[in-house]
């Protein structure tokens, strides 16, 4: 995106198809601002969709989190520096070298998720099925406006890393203990990692394209590369995307210990995680869902839904290197970075903002930085935030939840602070909104989620204004009213500038 509003957007006819505050602040009542964007005026775009039958936006955000389940509410925590580590309470961890996580407590599915089906459940499709719904309502499409949408151009690609690790852990538990015989036969349903998307789709009645895909941390990232792609081919008008994870329990606890990949700072928990700090000892572990409803811009426009931003493009890739190590040169991210950005037609001066993976640990934290430098020659203008400092690694989950605190950066202009940043290390030469949460207006903000094996980035910007086409307020759109458009540009500073 060239240009955008800044982060005082107060409730107006000026945007019909914003019919909801995404704001973590109040703005002032009765005036609109723009600002500046921090790309040069010089630099020249790569060419960008145009279609709206191809673009692609997002209408809807849902969650699970250690903060809770509902987006605004999570934002306000992040941005206040809160961290959701804490002892764990689920089972004993006293044996353990590692015990505390990011937690989720007191989970609550009634209204989502009728009895039976939630004690049944593993929380893995429990959390999935929570935000899954929670993204439709927020798009507008909650109750009987589900009715309203074709559901055979309607999919669900929801995946996860570990699937239903507790169902499984349950099974083989049963098998050593008791026998065959004992095996609840949902064992294998509600193990398997498609099933989240699966029984979301059943539910909803969503006929389109539904599966799940499982890329370890990158795995919300490629469902929405994946889902988006279903759009612009025109297999579907909507997709629900994200990753949903819950691995806190022994056997996935211990199976991060084995790796000696988790931090060890029992005495301090909420500290352990502090990504780009020199006294960083691993990552802490977390769990939830993030989901998206993405939908063609035609769709969208169509049933007058509620636009909050734009998925310009992403990229996926595979570094070829090691499985759990990244290559200290960042490789295969940063080729993974520059594919994104020209599947979004976005030139890298464009961008300055970036929620990045930093899990804490001491190679890949390095690793990451080493490629955005590959990528981005001018590190003064670009911002860098660590969700994972607050929240922990929720695995195939994270790519979801910061593709959300992503946009939310975007729609409030409010970036939330990487907290533990006591020892930076001198090579992170970026601001990495350390402690304290900032104001900035993102241009062009990049999401991105790796594992040393598999990449995948995305590139988001606000779907406001005419610069990029047929957007909420552009006059050409058949929702605005023409006249309210002309006062909103003789409100424009001076000094916007756009292309």
């Amino acid at each position: 995106m060239e240009a955008l509003q800044s982060q005082y957007l107060s409730s107006s006819p000026l945007n019909p198809l914003n019919k909801k505050s995404h704001n973590a602040t109040k703005p002032p009542p009765e005036r609109i601002s723009f600002i500046k964007a921090s790309s040069s005026s010089t630099v020249s775009a790569p060419k960008r969709e145009k279609d709206p039958k191809k673009r692609v936006v997002i209408t809807g955000m849902g969650l699970v989190s250690v903060f809770g389940n509902d987006v605004d509410a999570y934002y306000d925590k992040l941005l206040a520096g809160e961290s959701g580590i804490g002892t764990i309470d689920r089972f004993d961890a006293s044996k353990f070298p590692t015990r505390f996580a990011g937690q989720i407590r007191g989970f609550n599915a009634q209204g989502y998720i009728d009895g039976k089906n939630d004690r049944r459940l593993d929380n893995c499709l429990r959390y999935c099925i929570v935000a899954g719904k929670k993204a439709l309502e927020d798009a507008d499409l909650g109750g009987n406006n589900l009715s309203k949408i074709d559901k055979e151009k309607a999919g669900v690609l929801v995946g996860t890393g570990m699937g239903g690790l507790q169902v499984f852990s349950d099974g083989v538990q049963s098998l050593i203990e008791k026998g065959h015989r004992k095996i609840t036969p949902f064992f294998i349903p509600y193990a398997i990692t498609n099933m989240a998307s699966a029984l979301l789709g059943i539910e909803l009645g969503f006929m389109g394209p539904n599966y799940s895909i499982s890329t370890a941390c990158a795995t919300s990232n490629y469902c929405f590369y994946a889902a988006a792609n279903h759009i612009r081919r025109g297999e579907a008008d909507m997709m629900i995307a994200g990753g949903t994870e819950a691995a806190i329990i022994p056997i996935g606890l211990g199976g991060f210990v084995a790796c000696r990949a988790l931090s060890q700072r029992n005495d301090d928990p909420k500290t352990a995680s502090r990504p780009w700090d020199r006294d960083r000892d691993g990552f802490v572990m977390g769990e939830g869902a993030g989901v998206l409803v993405m939908e063609s811009l035609e769709h969208a426009m169509k049933r007058g839904a509620p636009i909050i931003a734009e998925y310009l493009g992403g990229a996926v890739n595979c570094d070829a290197y090691h499985m759990t190590d990244p290559r200290a040169d960042g490789l295969g991210v940063s080729s993974c970075i520059e594919r994104s950005l020209e599947d979004a037609g976005v030139s890298p001066e464009e961008v300055n903002y970036i929620n990045a993976h930093a899990t804490s640990t001491l190679a890949g934290d390095l690793a990451e930085i080493n490629a955005i430098k590959k990528v981005f020659k001018n590190t003064s203008e670009i911002k860098i935030n660590a969700t994972k400092s607050m929240i922990g690694h929720c695995l195939g989950a994270s790519g979801g939840l910061e593709a959300i605190a992503t946009v939310k950066a975007i729609t409030t202009g409010w970036l939330h602070p990487s907290i533990n940043q006591f020892n930076p290390e001198p090579s992170v030469e970026f601001d990495t909104v350390a402690n304290k949460k900032q104001q900035h207006a993102v241009n062009v903000g990049i999401s991105g989620f790796q594992k040393s094996s598999s990449e995948a980035f995305g590139s988001l910007a606000k779907l406001l204004h005419t610069s990029i086409g047929c957007g909420s307020s552009h006059p050409d759109c058949p929702n605005v009213d023409k006249s309210s458009t002309q006062k909103q540009e003789q409100e424009y500073t001076p000094e916007v500038q756009y292309r």
